[in-house]
């Protein structure tokens, strides 16, 4: 419960700075739906030359995109922006701040704000999700849905994880100017069928770094239900990526020395 109540209090600043700064709010809401709207477009431009991707059908594949969507945006309402300012706060000493702060440092680091532009817009996703279920004829039962919601969360971990990763590395590299590119090409595999990957790629983005399940796993399950290998291998995939990544950051934490040591 206080890590509860610590959360709320960052959130309703976070609330609160929005609308000191509404102007910005509505520039950056428009700029995230202005690149969901070219994704829905590319797939409308190259489904009018083919009828199929990968056994992947016009309103599958949207459901795909919405569902890669979906999981972005909860990442980027609830963490990117904390996560981005740990390069700056390590290299300038500020990340003081947070281990002086009574709780776990991790936590304190990825919870300090939100970004509503996001979670405003993770509202259309869940409308494009929608809208494609309706085109593709789909009644998912009870359980699928809260098996999709189930996975969407495992995706939100698994997303979490990689950035996590990928922004410790500063404790290394004191910048991790350019690093954070790295998080941004491995989601961009996310959005493409699971079919499309052969040999040496399947392996890689489906089983070890688990970016393609991110995505594809829920939607296979309003497509075509309950699939047990695809729902335990992605939950076990969540799991031992969030240890991976707190062991990285703890590790990273003892080589860590502030700006005033």
């Amino acid at each position: 419960m206080n890590y509860y109540r610590i959360w709320l209090a960052g959130a309703r600043y976070s609330l609160v700075r929005t609308m000191m700064f509404r102007g910005d709010f509505f520039i950056w809401s428009l700029v995230e739906l202005f690149w969901m709207a070219v994704n829905l477009l590319l797939i409308a431009v190259i489904y009018g030359h083919t009828d199929s991707v990968a056994g992947w059908n016009e309103y599958q594949m949207v459901l795909l995109i919405g569902t890669g969507m979906l999981v972005q945006r909860f990442v980027t309402g609830f963490f990117w922006s904390n996560l981005f300012e740990l390069s700056r706060n390590v290299r300038t000493g500020a990340f003081d701040f947070y281990l002086a702060q009574p709780g776990n440092p991790l936590f304190m680091v990825s919870t300090r704000k939100l970004d509503p532009d996001g979670l405003v817009n993770s509202v259309i996703a869940i409308g494009i999700v929608l809208y494609a279920v309706h085109r593709l004829g789909l009644h998912p039962s009870f359980f699928d849905v809260a098996l999709y919601s189930v996975m969407i969360l495992a995706g939100l971990v698994i997303h979490y994880s990689i950035l996590v990763l990928t922004m410790a590395s500063t404790f290394w590299l004191t910048s991790a100017n350019g690093v954070e590119g790295t998080y941004f090409t491995l989601v961009d595999f996310s959005r493409l069928p699971r079919e499309a990957f052969r040999g040496l790629a399947s392996v890689l983005f489906v089983w070890i770094l688990p970016v393609v399940v991110m995505s594809n796993a829920p939607a296979r399950t309003l497509i075509h239900g309950f699939q047990p290998i695809w729902a335990l291998w992605m939950m076990a995939v969540a799991v031992l990526w969030f240890i991976l990544a707190v062991a990285v950051f703890n590790r990273g934490l003892r080589r860590y020395s502030s700006a005033s040591s």
